[in-house]
């Protein structure tokens, strides 16, 4: 989940040219629409674009779409519970291996 939340913020920072914003400054708990980021529904619209082209998960609803982007942490735990090239990764890392 780590990396998935670091990757975020990298894309969402070249994404929104937020030129002032380094990774370290999006707190993975902070309000990510309308907090101190100034993340507004268009730019929300562009982000639901790209986690739909890089992680392909759709965010069809507004009542989903409130719930998956109230945090860094809750759109990096959707995008993780619905992609399956994300699931399949740390799922393949998060398990210990099986001796045979």
């Amino acid at each position: 989940m780590e990396k998935l939340l670091k990757e975020l913020k990298v894309k969402i920072i070249e994404l929104l040219n937020l030129i002032d914003v380094n990774p370290d400054d999006i707190m993975e708990d902070d309000q990510l629409v309308g907090g101190h980021l100034d993340i507004d529904s268009i730019d929300v619209l562009e982000m639901v674009i790209m986690i739909e082209k890089d992680y392909g998960v759709k965010i069809d609803s507004k009542e989903l779409g409130i719930k998956a982007f109230a945090t860094l942490r809750t759109l990096a735990e959707f995008i993780s519970g619905n992609s399956r090239v994300v699931t399949g990764f740390e799922k393949a890392v998060d398990q210990p291996t099986q001796e045979r």
